[in-house]
């Protein structure tokens, strides 16, 4: 487990470094780089929730949240959703619990705005995320986003790990 982990707030002092965290080459494909995620989190800023990992003084990863977000908005039947929309771990730390901690740190954040369902989605295929998604609890809801597959966390319940 990571030995202190926090978040912080992307700055004037870390953005250089957020653009320049790298993960696994065989996940390239698998999630957009941190530069798009604070292009489109500057494009929401009333949804986007974006975050660095820090362990130490040491930048192990980002997340972003987003809240209020309906997938499906020209379906009156769609439901505002809250959950991750980018998780970024650094090659060198991944395995080592910062991806835990960046969805619990999510969830927390779900729970603090009243939410109770945390929603995630991927691309599937062997070098995804479903895998680990799976571990916290998340499950598939059956539904897409574009070509990735949706997950959901029930937060109420006491469902899953995160």
């Amino acid at each position: 487990m990571p030995s202190s982990p926090r978040l912080e707030k992307i700055t004037p002092d870390n953005v250089d470094a957020a653009i320049d965290l790298k993960i696994r080459p065989d996940q390239e494909g698998l999630v957009a780089p941190v530069v798009r995620s604070l292009a489109e989190a500057y494009a929401h800023p009333d949804i986007a929730w974006p975050r660095l990992i820090f362990d130490g003084d040491e930048l192990v990863g980002f997340v972003m949240g987003f809240f209020g977000v309906r997938f499906n908005p020209d379906d009156p039947a769609d439901r505002h959703r809250d959950g991750i929309w980018r998780l970024n771990i650094a090659a060198g730390h991944q395995g080592a619990g910062y991806g835990r901690f960046a969805v619990q740190s999510v969830c927390d954040e779900i729970r603090r705005r009243g939410g109770t369902r945390a929603t995630v989605t991927w691309v599937p295929g062997d070098h995804g995320p479903e895998r680990f998604y799976a571990k916290l609890g998340f499950r598939r809801t059956g539904e897409l986003s574009g070509d990735q597959v949706v997950g959901e966390l029930d937060l109420a319940g006491g469902g899953g790990e995160a």
